[in-house]
């Protein structure tokens, strides 16, 4: 009986990890300025583009997120210095109703659009065909909504 109990307690344990960690997350006051004062303080000179952070509602919850885009970092003279084969990185925050902002992902993107798909808004994502699990030169093409603040893939190609 007490084994069956502590496989149970670590099976629950197993169950809400993921919430306790989500629910546990720091919120940050504005992801831009979180963002930026980092990189100013691992470059000795950042400068940021305009399309740096994008500002709207990821989610459909009619509350403004935000999107950061690395590409649009030069550190050092470098423009998107952690850009590669892969594309750049995003970062995917959203706004809390209770005010601040948590990170829900982050991506290695070519880019991506934000497009109207069955009456919802949704990302088109744009990356390497890996991701798609395909070896050929194509980029993969990845349509994702975000939905309880976790991304869900609609589909690939």
């Amino acid at each position: 009986m007490k084994k069956l109990l502590i496989v149970f307690v670590q099976m629950m344990a197993l169950i809400f990890a993921p919430e306790l960690a989500f629910a546990q997350q720091q919120l940050i006051t504005d992801p831009e300025i979180y963002e930026k004062d980092h990189f100013r303080t691992e470059c000795k000179t950042a400068d940021f583009g305009p399309d740096f952070i994008s500002r709207f509602d990821i989610n459909n919850d009619g509350i403004v997120d935000a999107v950061s885009n690395h590409g649009e970092l030069t550190c050092d003279g470098v423009k998107g210095p952690a850009c590669n084969n892969d594309g750049c990185p995003y970062n995917f925050y959203l706004q809390a109703k209770e005010g601040g902002y948590f990170m829900i992902a982050t991506a290695q993107l070519y880019g991506y659009d934000f497009v109207k798909y069955f009456g919802n808004m949704v990302f088109l994502l744009k990356m390497h065909p890996r991701f798609c699990e395909r070896t050929d030169a194509e980029p993969c093409e990845m349509r994702v909504r975000v939905r309880g603040g976790r991304f869900l893939t609609i589909s690939k190609k």
